[in-house]
């Protein structure tokens, strides 16, 4: 649940990184009625509800979350590679917070968008995150790792938002502080706005599960047909469906069915099955005079992808292909 009393949230101020971003960004969506107090005094510092990134002091049940004090070993939980223990990331502010907070993050963000999520559900979007973003945060503040040279990645581009000697030419202190809460508050709505996208594509792939799983199949079991266009199917193939090397689905603008190759794992490029060599880069008529199919609309020139204006014309597609591979 949110707060509805008014919370105070410390940060250092001068310049930002992502970490105190994130985390001063997680508990201003947890706790919506909020002020933001950026500053160096040890004083006020004490006096607020929550501290990010400064004040010495790691303690999640008093709202403290610093990780720059003598003696911070903070990290994630160990965990197995290869028969190998593997230390866990070390935290930052960032990842500090999220583990505390996290879920409530999670909670608020299904409630603004009218939508019920399970405890378990949660669970799964808060490691999900953690995994895919916010341990990456961490790496770099702490310098474990560069995970995106120059300015690639969120934690860089970020640290573009920070002002610059042009920026300050001429102001005086209260002026250059006002000009930096500015550029920070821009960049927290940055940042929620990549993070409440990240939840919503997760809470996408949960509920999609069942719908993947029950889906129809093809071609004795090959071929898996998706009803809706853009759902997320991936995770649900790769370990629940082995024997399954394409996946049919009608494409965004409603006007011709896909057929998407399988990858062996998430993010590769490598196919369990590719589609023929022979159809590779052909359009229309082309495609249509190599493989039979009338309305045949385009083969990707790395044949992982085709197209056809029909169900039918797409499921014989898929038939070919795997015709071709015998």
């Amino acid at each position: 649940m949110t707060d509805t009393t008014t919370t105070t949230i410390a940060t250092h101020s001068g310049s930002f990184h992502a970490d105190d971003v994130f985390g001063v960004g997680i508990l201003m969506g947890v706790f919506p009625s909020h002020s933001l107090l950026r500053t160096r005094n040890q004083t006020l510092i004490e006096a607020a509800n929550f501290v990010v990134d400064v004040g010495g002091t790691w303690d999640a049940a008093t709202g403290r979350f610093d990780h720059h004090q003598r003696g911070f070993n903070g990290a994630r939980p160990a965990y197995q590679r290869d028969g190998q223990t593997v230390p866990g990331v070390g935290y930052a502010s960032a990842g500090l917070v999220w583990a505390a907070h996290g879920g409530a993050y999670v909670q608020a963000w299904a409630s603004g968008e009218g939508r019920s999520l399970d405890e378990q559900a949660v669970a799964d979007v808060v490691r999900s995150i953690d995994h895919s973003l916010v341990q990456y945060l961490d790496i770099v503040d702490t310098g474990q790792g560069d995970v995106s040279p120059g300015i690639f990645g969120l934690s860089s581009l970020v640290a573009q938002l920070n002002t610059h000697w042009m920026d300050e030419q001429g102001l005086d202190a209260t002026a250059k502080a006002q000009l930096q809460e500015t550029r920070f508050r821009e960049a927290i709505a940055i940042t929620r706005t990549f993070l409440d996208h990240a939840i919503s594509k997760k809470v996408a792939q949960i509920r999609a599960m069942d719908t993947v799983r029950s889906a129809p199949r093809l071609l004795g079991g090959r071929v898996l047909h998706l009803a809706d266009g853009g759902m997320p199917w991936t995770h649900v193939v790769l370990h629940e469906m082995p024997e399954v090397v394409f996946v049919i689905y009608p494409d965004s603008g409603g006007d011709q069915y896909q057929l998407k190759t399988v990858p062996v794992e998430a993010g590769s490029f490598t196919a369990r099955l590719d589609l023929p060599k022979s159809w590779a880069g052909l359009r229309d008529q082309e495609l249509a005079a190599v493989t039979g199919v009338a309305d045949s609309v385009f083969c990707h020139l790395n044949v992982f992808i085709a197209g056809a204006r029909s169900l039918a014309g797409a499921a014989r597609l898929a038939e070919l292909a795997l015709a071709a591979q015998v």
